[in-house]
């Protein structure tokens, strides 16, 4: 059984959610979305770590909320500072892995709701190939528009183009390699497979799933609650006293 590191960056600035309370420490039916995520990996046997990783100016507050809860729940979880950049904020987190570790895979703090299952094949992926993500087809038709307009200008074929999800896992010696290296990178870098790609490591896609979005928004919070709503209970249908049909 592969070990397997996992990093939370929980440290971004909402700043398209609103509010008082940044998204990760928003509620999500009586939990914080940030511990939602956290359970999907905390307990599964192949997980020997789990680094959250939160603004340097949060974890007092954080570790006063939840520290004594953490403590008494988890035995392989431990929060880290972040920085001012995503990769910042991973790159603090991978300084803390041990070396036995052999797997490394980054999840979005606000995608609380990914099946198991989506988790199971790309960590299954990443071992047999070195670099794995969860992701799914492009299924709309894509428009370009004249960049600080609304004027399409380009239809952008869609055939071959997936949607990038989390976890994305990988090699642990190769992700070092690819966050080694990110200063000779030129470009924004919107996500960890990305550095992978650069750095010239494989990466393969496996099927996500469409529960496994990222909460952006209110829209998104009140989307997550619905799911997460239990079904109303089937009510019977009442039979005619005349009915013969059986």
């Amino acid at each position: 059984m592969n070990r397997v590191a996992v990093i939370l960056p929980a440290a971004g600035q909402s700043a398209r959610f609103g509010g008082e309370v940044k998204k990760p420490f928003v509620a999500l039916d009586g939990k914080p979305v940030w511990h939602r995520a956290l359970d999907l990996f905390a307990r599964r046997p192949d997980v020997a770590k789990v680094y959250v990783v939160l603004s340097p100016d949060a974890l007092d507050e954080f570790r006063g909320r939840y520290g004594v809860m953490l403590g008494f729940t988890y035995e392989n979880v431990e929060l880290v500072a972040g920085g001012a950049e995503r990769f910042e904020s991973v790159a603090n987190a991978l300084a803390r892995v041990s070396a036995d570790i052999e797997l490394i895979a980054v999840h979005d703090a606000v995608r609380c709701l990914t099946p198991a299952a989506v988790i199971d094949a790309v960590f299954a992926a990443a071992a047999l190939h070195g670099g794995a993500i969860a992701a799914l087809p492009v299924a709309d038709t894509l428009k370009r528009v004249v960049p600080g307009t609304t004027r399409v200008v380009e239809t952008v074929p869609r055939a071959d183009l997936w949607q990038a999800q989390t976890p994305q896992a990988f090699r642990r010696d190769w992700l070092l390699d690819a966050y080694a290296r990110r200063a000779g990178f030129a470009g924004s870098v919107t996500d960890d497979a990305q550095l992978m790609e650069a750095a010239g490591h494989t990466v393969v896609v496996v099927p996500g799933s469409p529960a496994n979005f990222k909460i952006t928004t209110p829209a998104d919070l009140q989307l997550a609650e619905a799911l997460l709503r239990p079904a109303p209970p089937e009510v019977p249908k009442s039979r005619h006293p005349f009915d013969e049909s059986d």
